[in-house]
């Protein structure tokens, strides 16, 4: 009987330590804006929201995650050889752009409407990074989903939040 243990199935320190990076870059990268424009302002205090506006204490906690799965997600994509890697690659970091611009341009520039039109582009592009992914790694695109769903709740909460206050 054979005893040994298949180093194939054991986690590679490297893989270990690049996903943690992939998780922390993803991570600094969509919380900066945050950090920098201030969600606490204010101004947004004074905003009226809808009825469905969750608590303030939900952002942090749900970004975080998603976040999370995002980095996990693309590095999934990042160590796979699979045709359309580059592709998927691209689509994530467009995506990356306009998740970062919207917090500026919502809080920073107080332009609601814009940053409606920002957070559907958005949408537009997770949605294509899900399907890019699927062609790579179908774990991958599987970490995407919540992403979609959250972004999809908070373009309805954008508009909300436009309506209520035009």
């Amino acid at each position: 009987m054979d005893t040994r243990v298949s180093t194939r199935r054991l986690p590679n320190v490297d893989a270990i330590l690049a996903a943690i990076g992939f998780v922390l870059l993803v991570n600094v990268v969509g919380g900066l804006p945050g950090i920098l424009s201030r969600p606490d302002s204010a101004w947004f205090r004074s905003l009226a929201k809808p009825w469905f506006y969750p608590p303030t204490i939900a952002f942090p906690v749900v970004w975080t995650t998603l976040f999370t799965l995002l980095g996990v997600a693309l590095w999934l994509v990042w160590r796979s050889d699979a045709d359309g890697r580059r592709l998927a690659l691209g689509l994530f970091a467009l995506q990356m752009v306009f998740n970062v611009v919207w917090t500026p341009a919502f809080f920073t520039l107080e332009a609601l409407l814009l940053a409606f039109g920002i957070i559907v582009v958005l949408w537009v592009c997770i949605a294509a990074t899900v399907l890019a992914f699927r062609r790579v790694d179908r774990r991958a695109a599987a970490l995407l989903v919540p992403y979609l769903a959250w972004v999809t709740f908070a373009a309805v909460l954008n508009f909300e939040i436009w309506r209520l206050n035009a």
